[in-house]
């Protein structure tokens, strides 16, 4: 054996040892005198290095990529966002056909793959894996790296049919799952798949668990950092939150101190909706029963249900002013700098009661004057002369004209309703009163079928039910009396006619209110003279002649049109007509017979009319 080797040879068996390509060490020692035995162990201790330094090196190339994503993830702060960039890393890291990450839900304790890169079947995402399933439920019991070289052929943990149908459509077929860990909780599984059998080796292992203990901490940060900024947005919510509360209850104490000067100083409703609309910086508007319609007047009636503001549309509410069951009107708030709350529609409900209590109050004093103008017609209409006696002179002590007045104008009003019906008149002048169970108005309108109309309307808007108004004309020297009695004669026919809901004027309907009016009983002798034994016979025999005859008469004595009229055959008609012929006589069709006729029977349907 030579006692020496060249330094040259030193040199180049060292180069050889860190290379990162194989070199010929057996060339190196050709010049070199040395047993084959030796030489033999020198190549082996130089490849033995070599392997060494390449797995250091690789080494330190895969720490530095994983320092490089740790410092790359750190800087992230989106959840979703770092879930996807921490895949793609990892993928980038280990080199695997396949990686994703499952996370961990605590109360569940399922898995639901939340991220995946390299994937090509859309059930993947989403994919959940119940507790004590698969390799991914080892993980996390087990708090370590798991993994199987064929999926397929696992035989540590159970199966579950579907995951299996989504992993082979995916085609994986070995898998290697690492827990991601923050302190002792596990809050997901990172794992990397190949679509080949692989048996993955310790620094694959032990690079995959490096990096996802880098990305459990990063990721745990992020949720934290997430978590307390959703905690300072909602601090700071709230404290928005409790600012506008607090000037709310501001404004509304305002609001509250202004009402209550005005009760104590003698303000008027219209003043409430003035210091309303000043404390809540937006338009608010009075509004009288009569003015209520569309959307509001439906805002109006919920609020007058529920006590409360109701919304009204394109950013109004509205709010009922109410004394008991009585609609006074309404509060129209339409939103402007300040957007409407609690504090502000409690505010809006206070204001309209203070503003029925000042209408209660006006009204109060209206009313007075109001029942002694009542008292004044009543002792118009009535029948007592002492109570007419110098009713022009009293008139005048009032401040009343009653040369001024040219109509009258009786309303038909439910009882109940007619309170309400009288206060709506009221407002728009003239002389108003209740008089047998019926409201009448005086107006100065010089035509009857105008007053009508205008009366029928006021008391429509208030009272929102169907009625009926009869007016009737008069000048100096009539007796309002009969004016008033003939259209109220008139009022009581309307209802036989098929009419609940019309204004007419008393000339129309003249011939039904000449015979239902004063003296109305000979009516009934003039029936029982012309058709009273048809009458009688309907009356013993439960007999339908008299409305056979009315339709017959209506039909142009056509007795085809009157039985198709009654939906009867026409021997039918026949033989009912031939009952009345029997009962009228031959002769109930001559000209003059059957003109009476006609009247009666038409006086009779009016009459046994409901």
């Amino acid at each position: 054996m030579a006692d020496t080797i060249p330094v040259e040879v030193v040199i180049g068996l060292m180069q050889a040892a860190s290379a990162a390509e194989d070199v010929d060490v057996s060339g190196l020692l050709a010049d070199v005198d040395l047993p084959e035995e030796d030489t033999t162990r020198i190549a082996y201790e130089v490849r033995r290095l070599r392997a060494t330094s390449d797995r250091w090196r690789r080494r330190g190339q895969e720490l530095a990529a994983l320092f490089s994503s740790a410092r790359e993830l750190a800087q992230l702060r989106d959840v979703d966002e770092l879930l996807g960039r921490l895949v793609e890393r990892a993928h980038d890291l280990v080199g695997t056909d396949v990686t994703y990450l499952s996370e961990f839900d605590a109360e569940s304790r399922e898995l639901r793959v939340r991220t995946t890169l390299g994937t090509i079947a859309p059930s993947f995402l989403g994919l959940r894996v119940p507790p004590g399933i698969g390799l991914a439920s080892q993980v996390v019991e087990g708090r370590r790296p798991y993994w199987t070289s064929k999926y397929a052929a696992m035989t540590q943990a159970p199966h579950d049919s579907a995951i299996d149908a989504v992993v082979a459509a995916e085609g994986l077929v070995s898998l290697l799952g690492v827990p991601l860990l923050a302190g002792d909780e596990v809050i997901g599984v990172l794992f990397a798949a190949n679509r080949v059998e692989h048996a993955f080796a310790p620094e694959e292992i032990s690079l995959l668990s490096a990096f996802a203990d880098h990305a459990a901490i990063v990721l745990q940060t992020a949720r934290l950092l997430a978590r307390t900024q959703d905690l300072a947005d909602e601090a700071q919510r709230a404290y928005a939150e409790l600012t506008r509360h607090v000037e709310a209850m501001e404004r509304a104490s305002e609001v509250h101190s202004d009402l209550t000067s005005l009760v104590l100083e003698g303000g008027e409703a219209p003043d409430v909706a003035t210091a309303l609309g000043r404390a809540l910086r937006c338009r608010v508007t009075l509004l009288e029963p009569g003015q209520l319609d569309g959307p509001v007047a439906e805002a109006v009636d919920q609020s007058r249900r529920s006590g409360r503001c109701a919304p009204a549309g394109y950013g109004s509410c509205a709010v009922a002013v109410v004394a008991g069951p009585t609609l006074l009107g309404a509060l129209l708030l339409e939103e402007g700098e300040v957007e409407f709350g609690p504090v502000e529609r409690r505010t809006a409900e206070r204001a309209a009661q203070i503003t029925a209590l000042l209408n209660l109050k006006e009204d109060a004093l209206v009313e007075a004057e109001q029942r002694v103008r009542g008292d004044l017609l009543a002792d118009m209409l009535a029948d007592d002369p002492d109570r007419r006696h110098d009713i022009a002179a009293r008139a005048r002590a009032r401040g009343i004209r009653l040369d001024e007045f040219r109509s009258a104008v009786v309303v038909a009003v439910p009882a109940e309703l007619r309170r309400e019906a009288v206060r709506a008149l009221r407002r728009t002048g003239g002389l108003v009163g209740e008089h047998t169970d019926r409201v009448v108005a005086l107006t100065a309108d010089p035509d009857p079928a105008v007053a009508s109309t205008v009366i029928h309307s006021t008391v429509s808007r208030s009272v929102r039910a169907p009625i009926l108004a009869v007016g009737a004309g008069f000048a100096d020297g009539d007796d309002l009396r009969a004016q008033v009695d003939g259209a109220s004669a008139c009022l009581r026919v309307l209802p036989s006619l098929g009419l609940s809901d019309a204004a007419v004027t008393a000339d129309e309907y003249l011939p039904y209110t000449a015979l239902f009016g004063p003296g109305e009983t000979r009516v009934t002798a003039y029936l029982q003279r012309v058709i009273g034994p048809v009458l009688k016979w309907d009356a013993e025999h439960a007999g339908k002649l008299l409305p056979t005859l009315a339709a017959y008469l209506g039909n142009r004595m056509s007795p085809v049109a009157t039985a198709r009229a009654l939906h009867l055959h026409k021997n039918t008609v026949l033989q009912r007509l031939e009952r009345a012929s029997e009962l009228l006589g031959e002769d109930w069709q001559e000209p003059d017979r059957l003109f009476r006729i006609t009247v009666a029977v038409r006086l009779a349907e009016v009459t046994r009319s409901p």
